[in-house]
């Protein structure tokens, strides 16, 4: 079977949305924004096969590795057919990356023991109780409602505006000033994730985001701002979060801001992963979540012996 990937534009949003509607879980990396935004930075195409999106990237190292099949499970199982012989007919291993835990289930019974799965805690999805983050409520976070209210202190004039045709552009400069206070330039992964900040403010009504920001007072300069869109039928997921770290309280404020204005309607926040980074793990924990989506990175051979194996990366 010939299989035809394309390179990810805003044109293909309906397409692939189509397929993506029929994933239920919680992973922050499959929503169309995210795929598309970072894919310069990861270069990423996609497919449709046996009426199932696929989407391919590549392993440090160079080597294709494709995401689980999008679709509805029989679908997805003669996509997945159909990957393992493209996968031989280019004289490689399947590889598969950002798998979660009901999608190696389902490998399993299909290739049972042909397959391994190495999860990596360090692309963990940290996902949160709405109301929990809209009141903070309880002892565990009495620390985060010291900090809000010091920030109402410091700022008594304090607003809140959802993101807009009106305002997008002082969140871009505010971005851009944050950048430089930040020193995302000696960075490779600060410089990548600041580009994805700054194309999301550019595409924002494109890519139909949700965002809000923060000002100290009417009409005053932006100091935070934040960008997300439902997930899921019951997730919220926010992308980006931005604030001056020495207006105290100001990432916790617009943090609770946000959910609270966009994120009612919805069960859950996912907040994303820490990506291995000491001082962002210990924020992320520090809020308490919920759960923890895993993924993982799946290999599969035809000489493997015995069951599947679960690796912790």
């Amino acid at each position: 079977m010939e299989i035809s990937f394309k390179k990810i534009g805003l044109e293909d949003r309906e397409q692939i949305d189509q397929y993506l509607k029929k994933k239920t879980y919680r992973s922050c990396e499959l929503v169309f924004p995210n795929i598309y935004l970072w894919s310069r930075k990861y270069p990423t195409d996609f497919a449709v096969v046996e009426d199932a999106l696929v989407f391919r990237g590549y392993s440090d190292e160079g080597e294709p590795s494709i995401t689980f099949p999008a679709g509805e499970p029989e679908q997805a199982h003669k996509a997945m057919d159909a990957m393992v012989e493209w996968f031989r007919a280019q004289g490689k291993e399947l590889r598969m990356h950002l798998v979660q835990e009901q999608e190696f289930a389902l490998l399993k019974e299909w290739y049972p023991g042909r397959l391994q799965i190495a999860y990596n805690r360090d692309a963990a999805d940290y996902v949160y109780e709405t109301e929990k983050l809209t009141t903070l409520a309880g002892k565990k976070l009495h620390g985060k409602r010291n900090h809000i209210n010091k920030f109402k202190e410091g700022n008594p004039d304090w607003v809140y505006e959802p993101i807009g045709e009106a305002n997008v552009e002082e969140c871009f400069q505010m971005a851009l000033k944050w950048r430089e206070e930040t020193g995302c330039e000696e960075d490779e992964e600060k410089r990548a994730e600041i580009c994805v900040t700054l194309n999301a403010l550019r595409l924002f009504r494109e890519l139909n985001l949700k965002g809000g920001l923060l000002r100290t007072a009417p009409g005053g300069e932006v100091i935070a701002f934040t960008i997300g869109e439902p997930l899921n039928a019951d997730t919220f997921v926010v992308h980006i979060e931005k604030a001056f770290a020495e207006i105290q309280g100001a990432y916790p404020m617009i943090n609770q801001q946000f959910v609270t204005h966009e994120a009612q309607d919805f069960q859950y926040v996912n907040r994303e992963e820490d990506t291995g980074a000491e001082g962002l793990r210990k924020a992320k924990l520090s809020y308490h979540p919920a759960f923890l989506v895993e993924k993982g990175v799946v290999t599969y051979s035809e000489t493997r012996n015995g069951g599947s194996e679960n690796d912790e990366d």
